[in-house]
């Protein structure tokens, strides 16, 4: 299993491909809500796509809000699941923060994902709100981030 950073339009329209799959065709969330302003390359958010065998099979995103990291959009396509490929995209956006020196991320999960996001160290932080007609929670978590001066 291979990690990338996303850096071309190419890699970014296959991470769209991955996520209209899963999100849209899936699970139903309408097509206009999945995509938005962050959906690009110009420094809002660094988005990731993970491979098995230079096939990518799963996405995530992070964006800097408030000082902390906010983790959107991760789906990993059905094949694929209960591989790990959901803790490998994870791994790598909470390395990204942490290069960026972020101690703080959190995220909007799926209540069926709560376990998943708990076994990685997310606390829940609220109640359970609707997000595309889909039950979510808002979570988050601490990160050990190393001075650059160590």
């Amino acid at each position: 299993m291979k990690t990338k950073r996303i850096t071309t339009e190419n890699e970014l329209k296959t991470a769209f491909h991955i996520r209209t799959t899963v999100f849209v065709e899936e699970q139903g969330v309408p097509l206009e809500d999945e995509f938005d302003e962050y959906d690009q390359l110009n420094g809002k958010c660094d988005h990731v796509l993970v491979f098995i065998n230079d096939e990518a099979i799963g996405t995530g995103r992070i964006r800097f809000v408030d000082g902390q990291g906010k983790l959107e959009r991760i789906c990993v396509l059905a094949p694929y699941r209960k591989f790990g490929v959901g803790k490998v995209i994870i791994q790598a956006l909470e390395g990204i923060a942490k290069d960026k020196q972020i101690t703080r991320v959190k995220l909007h999960g799926q209540t069926q994902a709560e376990g998943f996001y708990k076994k990685l160290g997310y606390d829940i932080l609220s109640d359970v709100f609707m997000e595309d007609g889909i039950p979510h929670v808002l979570m988050g978590k601490g990160l050990n981030v190393r001075s650059s001066e160590q």
